[in-house]
Parts: C-alpha cells; structure tokens; sequence
C-alpha cells in the first residue's frame, strides 16, 4: 500500500566535480559544470509545488560549489530539509558561512586510522575530517559521521564508534556498500556480516536503516515485484540541468528542465520512464541505499516496519522531525 503518492526527496547534484578519488565511485570521473543559483531557486519552487519536503545537495564534492551557502539559503527559505555529505577537506574553510544552513551535515569515514581512511578515498583527508568534525561541534552544529561498509572495513566500526563518534557524542551512520554499473565495490557483505552489522545498529548513538540489510538478505530489488520507487519518490536533478529518470545510478533518460520543473515532471513521457522504476533489467537485484531509503518510508510494506525503528531513532537524536511541522 502506498502511503505517500508524491515525491519527497531531491537528489541536486550542484557538480560531479570531487577533491577526492573513491575507487567505490565513478561519478568523480565526469565532467561537469556546477549549478547555478538561479536554476536552482526556480527548480525548488517547483519541487515545493510537487511535494518534496527534503533537498540532498550532492555531488561529486558539493563544497567545490563556491555558491553552495546561497543555494542552500535558497532551499531554507522555501522551507525545505536540507542535507550534505562532505569528504571534509574544506569544511574547515567554510564552516562559518554554512553554519546554520544544513540539517543533516554528514562527513564521510570509513575507518578509524588514516592510512586505511586515505586509501580508500584516494586522497589523504582524514585527518580533516576529524577537524571538520571538532570545528563543527565548536559552532553549534551537529554532524554525523557517514561509514560506507564493505567487507574490508567490517572490523572497523568499532573503533569509529569508541574513538571518534561516541566520544563526540555524534550519530555513526552505517551505509553498506552498493554495486551499480561497473563500479567496483569489492566482494558483497554477506549473510553472516550482514547480521553482524545489524548487531551494530542497535547501539546508541549508531543509526543503521534495517531494511537496507533486510533487503539484501531477500537479493535486492525483484522486477517482478519491484520494491524500489525511486522515480516516484525522488526528483534527480543533475548539474546540466536535467531531470534524470528513473535511476541516476544506473543511467536512463535525461530531460532538459529548461525552466519549468514541475509540468516536465507530470509529463506523459517522463511518467512513462517514472512507471519503470524498479523493472528495468539492470534493477535485478538492486540495493542502491539513495533510492531505497525513500522507497521504504512511503509503501507500506515489510521494508517500511525494518526501516521505521531507525529512522525514528536518527529523528530522535537529531531532532529533525520537528522540520516536518514547519
């Protein structure tokens, strides 16, 4: 049964463009432009119009995007949820002019000792993250640490956890690793692994989404009975200023956006590509966390009671349900 029938999330990718080398991504290795303030205060009115409630500005590395307080202002003062996830090796430099302006600001970690952390990354930024992290809390903000989980950083949790978060007293975001294209992500989390990561998520201070490890116990997404929603429950909007459907990461249909957002997203061409969402033959066994994590919140279904404790534990902590009551 469907709870929400509009999308409730945007995806903004202000740049590809990325300050780091992640060899688990390939979006670093596009050309890009960066957005522009304009497009985006015309396309946010837009998606105020359709129902989005959350923006995602992302990248590549959004805080390459010299304008991103002013986009993101842009998204406040439409009274959107705004949330970033940084690599950290310029928060420190522009913590002052974003303070204030995200609700969700995530810094990438994926283990607790700097070689392991560098090498994964492809650049050397641990050691700025813990800076981004200390600066952040030293002007009022409240971050959350973002762990990307493989197989080779499994053990590496609990040192994250006692050496940095938990002292911190911040959220440790457990996001196990997805497979998309020909991005390679290592060997897949296994049945025992993924149970032990489950383990981690009850944890204080540690949110986990359950149904992401549900799902991949179940061998992800399944055309004939799609779970994933990502095209009905998200707008992807990417920095040529396009609206992508049905699934950036695998790669579909681009449609030029050209000033109005909202009767392009209700056009009959672009609701045909929306009405394949979760059934293309790349969709097979699908987890991508991005569009998953929208498709549990608005069907309910088993995905929905996994993914419901988490998620009322992270708006606990954070206190970001009180942004839904705006």
């Amino acid at each position: 049964m469907r709870l929400v029938s509009h999308p409730v999330l945007c995806n903004y990718y202000v740049t590809y463009r990325c300050n780091a080398t992640c060899h688990f991504c390939d979006i670093w290795e596009k050309p890009s432009p960066y957005v522009t303030p304009d497009q985006v205060n015309e396309n946010i009115r837009h998606l105020k119009r359709l129902g989005v409630k959350i923006i995602d500005f992302t990248g590549g590395e959004p805080l390459l995007h010299r304008q991103l307080p002013e986009l993101l202002y842009i998204a406040k003062s439409h009274g959107m949820i705004t949330t970033v996830t940084s690599n950290g090796l310029l928060y420190p430099k522009r913590a002052k002019e974003l303070k204030g302006l995200i609700d969700m600001l995530h810094f990438s970690l994926d283990a607790a000792d700097k070689a392991t952390h560098d090498q994964m990354r492809g650049v050397a930024c641990f050691d700025f993250v813990l800076e981004s992290l200390d600066v952040a809390l030293s002007i009022g903000e409240r971050p959350d640490v973002l762990c990307t989980v493989f197989e080779s950083n499994l053990s590496q949790i609990e040192k994250i956890y006692h050496n940095i978060t938990l002292p911190r007293k911040l959220l440790l975001l457990l996001n196990p690793a997805f497979e998309y294209n020909e991005v390679d992500t290592g060997k897949n989390l296994d049945g025992p692994r993924l149970q032990q990561l489950r383990q981690w998520g009850k944890k204080p201070y540690i949110y986990l989404n359950d149904a992401f490890i549900e799902l991949r116990l179940d061998g992800g997404n399944h055309r004939e009975h799609p779970v994933c929603k990502a095209a009905s429950t998200t707008i992807v909007i990417t920095p040529e200023n396009e609206l992508s459907v049905p699934c950036y990461h695998l790669g579909t249909k681009q449609f030029p956006i050209q000033g109005n957002l909202e009767t392009l997203y209700k056009s009959a061409e672009v609701q045909q590509w929306v009405a394949l969402e979760g059934t293309l033959p790349e969709c097979e066994g699908c987890a991508i966390n991005c569009y998953m994590q929208p498709s549990f919140a608005t069907h309910l279904n088993k995905y929905f009671w996994k993914a419901l404790p988490g998620t009322l534990k992270y708006n606990y902590y954070k206190g970001t349900w009180k942004e839904w009551f705006r």
